[in-house]
């Protein structure tokens, strides 16, 4: 009898510890990882919501920057992270995209989607296709007409990457001749692109706003199925007749199994920072409609969204 009441006070004393550390949650600074270099929306998104969740955390949410391999690296990095809450992610589309690339040119997947847990989605946008303003091509017509002859080339964020999946489903619905350059982030491939080394990009339109407005680069159509925010005349590539169809979504994740205390916490945080004006204001100034899906409802669009890159990623099979 004795011995039983020892364990029953320890298994008590067990879980009354493991509540109060879920209770206390969080007592230190959290982590943000951007899998990418900084410049790019993921960054953009990331650094005001992370600012914001702080506050609501009343703790400091450091944003990471841990670009390569088309952002699989720093996923990688947070699906192997201890599952406490500590580490989370900000990811892009990309994140359901890079698992299948990896069977299809026979690597291990460096991680599992059941890796990662969805929070909530904060914004979705439609990429669009950019060009510097100095380039022969005007309109999408004569962009089609010139690829459809002549090699042209296009940068990315990494093989397998989202603007490059993106941009190889508009290459094989269009039957172009392109050329893919990739770089280790949209950041590095804007650069890219305004110093001449690539002649075009699938980008989002706030990492290019700003190129486009002081007359540095062009915009030729976009992927989305809905006129665009901050340039509602722009032509969508299905309305053009190619029906390809994509948003960059920017959504927030955590690795599997971590607490539910603090995956709570997490998800109001991300709805107080999603509907923080400020944050909403700095974001949209940037090109970037916010479109918030809490954590149920961003599960079921992910889950959507991941099916149907998975397919694109099969059709578009292995590529160097």
């Amino acid at each position: 009898m004795k011995k039983l009441l020892k364990v029953s006070l320890g298994a008590l004393l067990l879980c009354g510890s493991t509540a109060m550390a879920q209770s206390d949650w969080p007592n230190r600074p959290v982590v943000m990882v951007v899998p990418f270099p900084p410049g790019g929306v993921v960054d953009t998104v990331a650094r005001p919501v992370a600012e914001a969740m702080g506050r609501y955390l009343k703790q400091t949410v450091v944003v990471e920057n841990k670009g390569g391999a088309g952002g699989g690296l720093g996923m990688a990095h947070v699906a192997r992270a201890t599952p406490d809450g500590y580490t989370i992610l900000m990811a892009l589309p990309s994140i359901s995209i890079i698992p299948q690339a990896d069977k299809i040119v026979g690597r291990s997947p460096m991680y599992q989607l059941s890796s990662l847990t969805p929070i909530a989605r904060f914004t979705a946008d439609p990429t669009v296709l950019a060009v510097r303003a100095d380039s022969p091509w005007k309109t999408l017509d004569q962009f089609v007409a010139h690829a459809r002859q002549k090699e042209v080339s296009f940068g990315s964020s990494g093989i397998y990457g989202t603007l490059h999946v993106f941009m190889e489903a508009f290459r094989a619905e269009a039957d172009l001749k392109m050329l893919h350059i990739p770089y280790t982030g949209a950041g590095p491939s804007i650069a890219g692109l305004l110093g001449g080394q690539i002649d075009s990009m699938a980008v989002s339109p706030a990492s290019v706003m700003q190129h486009v407005k002081s007359g540095r680069l062009r915009v030729l159509a976009h992927w989305g199925d809905e006129p665009l925010q901050v340039m509602p005349e722009l032509t969508s590539l299905n309305d053009a007749g190619y029906a390809v169809q994509f948003a960059q979504w920017t959504g927030m994740f955590v690795p599997t199994g971590t607490p539910s205390a603090a995956i709570e916490k997490l998800r109001l945080a991300a709805k107080a920072a999603a509907t923080d004006p400020k944050v909403r204001e700095t974001i949209e100034k940037a090109g970037v409609p916010v479109k918030y899906l809490d954590t149920p409802e961003f599960r079921k669009y992910w889950e959507k969204d991941a099916a149907k890159l998975t397919l694109t990623v099969e059709k578009i099979g292995k590529v160097e």
